[in-house]
């Protein structure tokens, strides 16, 4: 009686261990793309997508599509990675990051050819512009997993990409050269840090509310300094020559990839090294290690001969000018000036796409890139006058982080002593 019981009761566990939440999320999207992109789509409407830019080594004709009939394909395709995800759970198989991956590219598809029905769109420049707008965001949300590995939460963020803007449009101005903005504006977000590390790792002040005050800081300092200063000289203070795009060779002239990925300026170059260096170092190195090891069981890396204070203070400080060289996006990168609270909030959008990502430096550029493409496909739509609010893709991010952090997409979970003070005994 015993042994029948046994094999039963592990099976009950087996079960019991079954998680639902993404075959049930991906089915029900699937569902709505295929009843609202297709059954109820626009009948007898072609949308079309160019896929070449003028200095692409080949070129290609747009891509006209029929709406209502590419919808339901896609959203078929859809429907089937769900069922898919169904059979694996059910085999108690790991379903694989791949199949959200797959999935939600495949969704997003199938909306676009929704949405531009009977008007025309080019996939490069979207593609390009959400390349772009992801880079502030990669490079704080970067900058915090760096803070949060060794146990510190950056709720400072938005403060460090401020002042690294600032930094960035006060000294590229003054030089006259945009590569000097460069060096300034990681310089700008290691002020904050410093005093970040100083309150919390040494002073164990409460880490959010640190953050917090950093924030709103930043924004006093840097809105006087540029109500009071810049704007008394702003030929010599705020005319910042602008990053130059620097295309690639060769790669630069490959259709799609090459100028969404290719011809771009120096910052963007510079995030993919960041994310590649950041990647090894956290999960290939023994500084990585020690790292995390500090972030996770500080007592433990105490006890084996780590200074855990120090650690984080090294931490927080390189962490800290990541974000602010984010920062010189918005002024050397883009706008060309600084104006004041300009980073409107991306500091939290960043904060929200490091969680999105897992702490991974790979993640958090997956998640910055959601961001950035949903933005981007917001001014997309908002200037060929779809149906769709503007308002709705500044949404969906956010919304898919909520379902990521409540487990719809799996589990989320940072660094265990992430936000705790550590005193040694």
């Amino acid at each position: 009686m015993t042994a029948m019981a046994a094999p039963a009761t592990q099976v009950a566990a087996v079960t019991a261990k079954r998680s639902w939440k993404l075959p049930i999320t991906l089915g029900v999207f699937g569902l709505l793309s295929f009843v609202l992109f297709g059954l109820l789509g626009p009948a007898g409407s072609v949308t079309t997508f160019g896929i070449s830019t003028g200095a692409d080594l080949l070129q290609f004709d747009p891509v006209a599509v029929p709406t209502r009939a590419t919808a339901i394909v896609l959203s078929v395709l859809c429907l089937l990675l769900a069922g898919y995800s169904y059979v694996r759970v059910r085999a108690d198989q790991p379903v694989g990051r791949w199949v959200l991956a797959v999935f939600g590219v495949l969704w997003v598809l199938t909306f676009l050819v929704w949405a531009v029905a009977d008007k025309s769109t080019s996939i490069v420049s979207l593609l390009q512009g959400s390349l772009l707008l992801a880079v502030p965001l990669a490079f704080g949300a970067l900058g915090g997993l760096l803070n949060e590995r060794a146990g510190v939460v950056n709720i400072a963020i938005e403060g460090q990409l401020l002042t690294g803007a600032f930094g960035a449009a006060v000294l590229a101005s003054i030089v006259g050269n945009a590569y000097v903005g460069l060096v300034a504006a990681p310089l700008a977000g290691l002020l904050i840090g410093a005093m970040l590390a100083l309150f919390t790792v040494k002073y164990h002040v409460n880490q959010i509310i640190v953050g917090v005050v950093l924030n709103v800081f930043a924004v006093g300092l840097t809105s006087f300094l540029f109500s009071s200063v810049l704007k008394n000289d702003t030929a010599t203070l705020n005319t910042p020559p602008r990053l130059p795009t620097l295309p690639i060779p060769l790669l630069s002239e490959i259709p799609i990839i090459g100028p969404v990925l290719f011809r771009q300026s120096i910052i963007v170059y510079l995030l993919y090294v960041a994310v590649i260096v950041i990647s090894i170092a956290l999960f290939r190195t023994k500084w990585g290690l020690r790292v995390r090891s500090v972030g996770e069981y500080p007592q433990a890396a105490d006890t084996v001969g780590i200074d855990v204070n120090r650690t984080r203070w090294r931490n927080v400080l390189l962490g800290s000018m990541v974000a602010g060289l984010g920062g010189a996006f918005f002024t050397i990168g883009s706008v060309g000036a600084f104006g004041q609270e300009m980073t409107a909030g991306k500091g939290y959008i960043a904060l929200a796409a490091m969680i999105l990502g897992r702490w991974s430096p790979w993640g958090a550029l997956g998640a910055a890139l959601l961001f950035g493409f949903a933005d981007k496909l917001q001014q997309v739509l908002g200037v060929l006058e779809t149906p769709i609010p503007n308002q709705f893709m500044l949404m969906l991010p956010y919304i898919v982080t909520i379902f990521a952090v409540a487990g719809l997409v799996g589990r989320v979970r940072g660094p265990a002593a992430a936000g705790e003070p550590y005193v040694k005994g």
